[in-house]
């Protein structure tokens, strides 16, 4: 009898009505449904913290090289300070746009000394705390007075990265330090900011500009105290004269903004502001000293030279001020 019970239980347990088959068969595909999304979301968490790990890793890669490169010497304390900003949303190492070719340029015979770096427009308050950085060479977190004079500083940028320069030139007026020069090609201004007036603590500015397509640059600077900052010029650029072919620019830029697009890519532009730059990294040698009030003129010579030479741009400096500037290089 115990036999039989057991075998008819097990029999009847074994087989179960059509309901308890099925439920049983409901659980385990439901069950391994549960384990195989536990093992996705596993190897998907697994996947997502590799991936994490791998930016980190090359992102941290990125950013030591890029600070590597900027510097020509010791960082501690530099003797020149240059930095630019890229206009737009651009990356600050995306090659294909002139401010970073002309700080690969320049990083390429800086002088001994010399710190070059470019950032996006968007990260000034980035580079305003570098150039406080690089200037405390006691590292006691204060600047003195010998400290801000001995700062080499130049400013220059594209588009929205123009206008941060000019205001990057602002933050550090409040600190009391000095600016060599700023270089401003096709500025553009933020509805909240102010592009067209130079810092009494600029020594020397200079503003490129073009006026075709939807987007253009500011037509003229000004100095705020003309007896401490001189304008070396508003100088136009004609693309309708002679195009430059920018190959890595978006149809949109073609369509829309073809001469602020060309003014970013522009080679001999970016040659005038290079001259420019290197002339205040490695002053000319000469018989004589040039005085501080021969600087600008120097300046001038050196960009309307180039200008001259290239007959695809306009100018609107005096012929007073060329003459000027000829003048002072025949005395040498």
């Amino acid at each position: 009898m115990s036999q039989r019970h057991c075998g008819r239980s097990a029999s009847s347990s074994s087989e179960g009505s059509p309901t308890e088959v099925f439920t049983a068969s409901y659980r385990l595909h439901e069950s391994s449904y549960r384990l195989s999304i536990g093992m996705c979301r596993f190897s998907a968490f697994r996947i997502s913290i590799a991936a994490l790990i791998i930016l980190v890793a090359a992102t941290s890669r990125l950013s030591r090289a890029v600070d590597t490169a900027v510097l020509g010497s010791d960082a501690s304390s530099p003797s020149n300070i240059v930095i630019g900003f890229v206009g737009g949303f651009v990356s600050h190492d995306n090659s294909h746009h002139g401010p970073v070719q002309l700080a690969e340029r320049i990083q390429q015979s800086v002088p001994k000394g010399t710190y070059v770096r470019v950032f996006e427009n968007r990260r000034r308050k980035r580079a305003y705390e570098d150039v406080l950085r690089l200037l405390d060479s006691d590292h006691d977190g204060v600047l003195s007075p010998e400290e801000k004079n001995r700062a080499h500083i130049i400013l220059f940028g594209h588009s929205w990265g123009a206008s941060a320069a000019v205001l990057l030139a602002r933050d550090l007026r409040r600190r009391g330090i000095p600016v060599l020069l700023t270089v401003q090609v096709d500025s553009v201004a933020k509805l909240w900011q102010n592009d067209s007036v130079i810092p009494d603590n600029v020594t020397e500015a200079v503003n490129f500009y073009q006026t075709e397509g939807l987007v253009h640059g500011r037509r003229e600077i000004a100095a705020a105290d003309p007896a401490k900052t001189e304008i070396l010029g508003n100088y136009r650029i004609d693309y309708k004269k002679t195009p430059v072919d920018c190959p890595e620019s978006s149809w949109w830029d073609r369509v829309f903004t073809p001469g602020h697009m060309q003014s970013e890519c522009d080679p001999r532009l970016w040659s005038r502001i290079e001259s420019l730059v290197r002339q205040k990294l490695t002053p000319r040698p000469t018989p004589a000293a040039i005085s501080l009030a021969d600087q600008p003129r120097l300046s001038r010579y050196i960009l309307q030279q180039n200008i001259i030479d290239q007959p695809s741009c306009a100018h609107e400096c005096s012929d007073r001020h060329k003459h000027a500037a000829r003048g002072l290089f025949d005395r040498f």
